[in-house]
């Protein structure tokens, strides 16, 4: 009795198969992985942002109903579980006694690092919607129809945060230069 079950879970009609997510993960996990890098700030939190996206896209997979959407899925849901961990960061931060330190360790002396840490510093002075569309744009390489169905808003509205944004951008790092 269970193989008939299994047969209707893996069939196209019910959504996303697990041999398809399986894949997906083999083929895009490092993607994923830079994309929350550019959104968040440690390892740690990354890796835990991909898996849990994996886990949460697998336990929906049914809903995905045509498979070459899963990868937006699961963009989107790196998206969102990297605002939620920002959000609980931003939480901690403000319940912390005393400031975390700002400099970067001695390893981090190269000067390929500096421009990369200068860089994300500008990122995290952006509005949130303007770091988000540059970072799914010019990071993920995704196009601007990708990025608004990714956040779930206009096309205009990717072009026009992400005008503002590279202004932004240009402003605080010529500033720097």
């Amino acid at each position: 009795m269970p193989a008939p079950r299994r047969t209707a879970e893996d069939t196209a009609g019910a959504g996303t198969t697990v041999d398809h997510l399986t894949e997906t993960y083999r083929v895009h996990y490092r993607s994923l992985l830079g994309l929350a890098a550019l959104l968040l700030d440690d390892t740690a939190s990354c890796e835990d942002v991909v898996q849990e996206a994996f886990i949460r896209v697998h336990s929906a997979r049914r809903r995905v109903r045509e498979p070459e959407k899963t990868l937006a899925y699961l963009r989107q849901t790196v998206v969102n579980l990297s605002r939620s961990a920002l959000r609980r960061r931003i939480l901690g931060l403000k319940l912390l006694s005393k400031p975390m330190p700002d400099m970067a360790s001695a390893e981090e002396g190269a000067y390929d690092q500096l421009e990369r840490d200068a860089l994300i510093k500008a990122m995290k002075g952006l509005q949130r919607r303007q770091r988000e569309v540059l970072v799914l744009r010019y990071f993920a390489d995704m196009t601007e129809a990708q990025v608004a169905e990714t956040l779930g808003i206009s096309l205009g509205s990717v072009k026009a945060y992400g005008s503002r944004g590279i202004a932004a951008l240009r402003v605080v790092m010529e500033a720097k230069a």
